[in-house]
């Protein structure tokens, strides 16, 4: 890792450096707060989390050839034989020093940084923006749900110096998370998926969350640019951003980037062109929802901007995967899923509700709990409950406390509807077999604690 040796770390994260002069300044091949994933000549930082402390593994870190560990600890006596040929930094926070570090490596790698935020969508869009920068840069990309204040550090730890983008996930939950990220990433473009109503508990309302997601313009670069869906009422109001006019994409014809000759093909995908003001290019994403196509016009309004053709852009539509639990379509011998099930919130319950209302055969929604949506949850819940049924769903499974409100919602609407309840996720579990049918086309949605990876595993 260029320009990060346990001399320059300990002055970034303002530690006290103990051990061999030998190996002050020698680059460090890896950072981890993983023991699993340290490397010879790797870093280790000794983070102290709610099930493990990480200071129980810097012995053997050493032993696996780590060659520096950071730890809240004072080192004493505990690894004096290590510290003849290692090194060790004390610091006053593990957390503090993982984005500290980051911040400067960040700066040290002069790498394209695209940061991507929003309510809903975050993953996906990174997804098909990755997939097709990949087609023309060496493209980076955050894997699984790094996106808090230690997954984007570890995301910026795995750049190297042939990597030419980083599409990276910037997810929070509370203000002054976003500025804190940005601080850490500084990205040089912006984009911002939709403003929906999540974590409402402690962002209050939709203007709560547009204030928290658009704290990524904080630390952007000088000359970055910006990239907003246009279809979002309040993130269509944003006409300038630290002098910088925002480029919007969406469906609305009004954007600089739109999408037209839609032909929805429902679980197959979808076709349509993305038009800009000089071209249009036929695209196809293999993935189902609408929603997809903004995902889409995102990816293709950056790529037209870094220089990318029209083949590239539909060479890199096409090859888009989603990540399981994100839209994944799986088909089985007896049922087709749609595994939606690592998080969920309003609007993306109601967009899965409309790419299962347009599957073949009998359609069935297994949805459970969403969580943070503060006091007007249960409301929330209760609408979902009518949406489902307006939309032709045949059966609707539900499943948590909160779900009751899916109940009655549906009842609500049509009292002689298909709907089961059970109370919690392992009860479902054990009784799905028994419930759906060969042909269906099901749903399995909730918020990520519901742990509906569980349900999945058995249709499968």
């Amino acid at each position: 890792m260029k320009q990060i040796t346990p001399a320059k770390i300990a002055t970034v994260c303002n530690g006290i450096y103990y051990g061999s002069e030998k190996v002050k300044d020698t680059e460090v091949s890896s950072i981890t707060t993983d023991s699993r994933n340290i490397t010879v000549n790797g870093l280790f930082i000794a983070i102290k989390g709610a099930r493990t402390d990480g200071n129980k593994f810097i012995s053997d870190m050493y032993t696996s050839g780590a060659i520096c560990c950071i730890s809240e600890n004072d080192p004493k006596d505990d690894y004096t034989d290590f510290l003849q040929e290692k090194a060790f930094i004390q610091v006053e926070s593990c957390y503090q020093a993982l984005k500290d570090i980051a911040e400067y490596y960040r700066i040290v790698c002069n790498t394209k940084i695209i940061g991507i935020t929003g309510s809903v969508g975050k993953t996906t869009t990174k997804e098909m923006i990755a997939s097709v920068l990949s087609e023309h840069f060496n493209t980076l990309k955050t894997q699984g749900n790094y996106n808090n204040e230690v997954g984007v550090p570890l995301t910026l730890f795995r750049l190297r110096e042939e990597h030419e983008i980083a599409v990276v996930e910037m997810g929070i939950s509370e203000f002054g998370e976003m500025t804190r990220l940005s601080q850490i990433a500084k990205p040089d473009i912006c984009v911002i998926t939709n403003i929906g109503q999540c974590h409402l508990e402690t962002l209050g309302d939709r203007n709560g969350v547009l204030k928290a997601k658009t704290e990524i313009f904080s630390h952007m670069a000088s000359d970055g640019k910006v990239y907003l869906n246009g279809d979002d009422d309040k993130l269509r109001n944003i006409t300038e951003v630290n002098g910088i006019k925002p480029v919007y994409y969406g469906i609305d014809r009004g954007c600089d980037v739109f999408a037209d000759n839609i032909i929805n093909s429902g679980l197959d995908g979808i076709y349509f062109d993305a038009v800009t003001k000089n071209q249009r290019i036929a695209l196809h994403i293999s993935v189902p929802g609408m929603h997809m196509v903004l995902n889409a016009l995102a990816a293709v309004a950056i790529a037209i901007d870094l220089g990318m053709t029209a083949e590239e852009i539909a060479a890199g539509i096409n090859k888009f995967v989603p990540v399981g639990g994100h839209s994944n379509i799986i088909k089985t011998d007896k049922f087709t899923i749609m595994d939606d099930c690592y998080n969920a919130n309003p609007v993306s319950m109601k967009a899965a509700i409309d790419v299962l209302a347009g599957a073949h055969g009998r359609k069935v929604a297994v949805i459970g709990d969403m969580f943070e949506l503060g006091t007007n949850e249960k409301m929330l819940h209760y609408d979902i409950g009518t949406y489902a049924v307006n939309s032709g769903i045949d059966c609707i499974i539900c499943v948590g406390e909160l779900a009751k409100q899916y109940v009655m919602g549906a009842l609500a609407t049509d009292e002689n509807h298909n709907i089961l309840y059970y109370e919690d996720t392992q009860k479902a579990a054990e009784m799905i077999n028994g419930v759906v049918k060969e042909g269906d086309s099901i749903l399995v949605k909730a918020s990520h604690a519901m742990e509906f990876e569980k349900i999945v595993a058995i249709l499968k």
